[in-house]
């Protein structure tokens, strides 16, 4: 794969899973934690907990197709 290929998958990837991470989150119930009037805030805070999510995971994803891709010199 080319970098610049590469690159793209990844930039793409990243963006997939922190929306997956995003949808799967709006299922969870977050107002009782959240002050009143500090609805702002813990919007941010959430979507900031979906990019660290989201990345991760996608991060855990492109490691693991790397990984798979540099099995064939295991075997020079």
């Amino acid at each position: 794969m080319t970098i610049g290929f590469y690159g793209l998958i990844s930039i793409m990837s990243h963006i997939i899973f922190i929306y997956i991470t995003w949808t799967a989150m709006q299922g969870i119930n977050f107002e009782p934690l959240v002050r009143n009037n500090k609805v702002k805030e813990a919007r941010i805070i959430i979507i900031f907990i979906a990019i660290v999510v989201g990345a991760g995971v996608s991060n855990f994803v492109l490691d693991i197709i790397r990984w798979c891709q540099d099995l064939v010199y295991l075997f020079y």
